[in-house]
């Protein structure tokens, strides 16, 4: 199984930028497969890869996400496009709808039919990489313009199609949308025990495309952490798991909530939800439980990690994306250097 890591808005708030570049130039050195640059509404996506390709050499570099409404479909194939002439061939493009409270409330755009809107494009943006004039009658998006003075272009940029596109999504039919037309997936929120709810989907969509699901590469969030105090542990990330269940997303809205009801958690993440939309944060955490906590995350002792990376494994996962752990670069640093080892150990001996 692979290693990957994540940087950008999700995990950094733009201090300490140095030490930041240091952690993925030694994730470079110590062979990590790949880093994504997330994007909410902070530091965005593209501006850091291009930095970070001048100072890493062999490392994957992945946006992870891009929010579609931000920018054109036009405007991401250009920067898709340089940053991997920048980074001699490195990217891979990652593309994603966020969220209402995002996409409306930061943006300005319409977040109706995400899915519609993603497929559509998506669809644009390979006809730009591929190096075809773009041209596109969609429901959601017309090129030219209609009834102005645009014609149809091609990138001046040298084409690439074998630049890979993944697909960061959750709800049943866009994780089909990315087994059909995806490279590979961001994913997010993947109990192992339950990993069909969302890896099966993908598969109809790579087998109705004549693909099979280990055509893709399948890039999963996973917060990782080793102590023999298991329960200073599961407290730590009790309000991690409250925020995702009850506020990342608005209250109709919120993805990363339905997938854990999927994956059988449907009390506790309706119970969640409603105590931190009333405000109440603190009993939110606390209606967590325990279980809960150890199911979703790679966290215990060592050998109750290696045994959920051997379980992400198995459910046919194929690469860990991993967020900085640790209070400086140094710890960070010697963090990743543990698990890069511990997840090694824990699918070697899976096979």
């Amino acid at each position: 199984m692979k290693v990957s890591v994540s940087v950008g808005s999700a995990y950094y708030n733009g201090d300490n930028w140095e030490d930041l570049v240091g952690y993925v130039c030694a994730a470079d050195r110590i062979g990590v497969d790949s880093v994504w640059s997330a994007e909410a509404w902070g530091m965005e996506a593209v501006a850091s890869l291009g930095y970070l390709a001048a100072r890493t050499e062999r490392i994957g570099l992945g946006t992870g996400i891009m929010q579609i409404s931000a920018r054109t479909p036009a405007a991401t194939a250009m920067s898709a496009l340089a940053l991997d002439r920048l980074s001699n061939g490195r990217f891979r493009l990652g593309l994603g709808v966020s969220g209402p409270q995002v996409v409306e409330g930061l943006h300005g755009e319409s977040f109706a039919k995400p899915l519609e809107r993603l497929r559509e494009y998506t669809e644009i943006v390979r006809m730009a990489i591929n190096g075809e004039r773009v041209a596109y009658q969609g429901q959601h998006y017309v090129l030219p313009r209609p009834g102005g003075e645009g014609k149809a272009l091609k990138l001046a940029i040298p084409p690439n199609p074998s630049l890979p596109i993944y697909l960061a999504t959750l709800g049943p039919k866009s994780l089909e949308l990315t087994g059909e037309i995806a490279d590979g997936w961001i994913g997010t929120s993947l109990v192992a025990a339950h990993a069909d709810v969302l890896l099966g989907p993908i598969r109809r969509g790579a087998e109705r495309a004549g693909r099979s699901l280990s055509d893709i590469d399948l890039q999963v969030n996973c917060q990782l952490e080793v102590s023999d105090d298991v329960d200073s542990l599961i407290n730590r990330y009790r309000p991690a798991m409250a925020f995702t269940l009850g506020g990342m997303g608005s209250a109709r809205t919120n993805f990363y909530n339905a997938a854990f009801t999927r994956a059988g958690f449907g009390d506790v993440a309706a119970e969640v939800q409603r105590l931190w939309v009333e405000g109440d944060k603190a009993g939110a955490v606390a209606a967590v439980p325990d279980e809960m906590v150890l199911a979703a995350y790679a966290i215990g002792t060592d050998d109750m990690v290696a045994d959920r990376v051997r379980g992400l494994a198995t459910a046919g996962v194929n690469a860990v994306r991993l967020g900085p752990v640790g209070k400086t670069a140094t710890e960070q640093i010697a963090h990743l250097e543990m698990a890069v080892d511990l997840v090694q150990r824990a699918t070697a001996t899976a096979a």
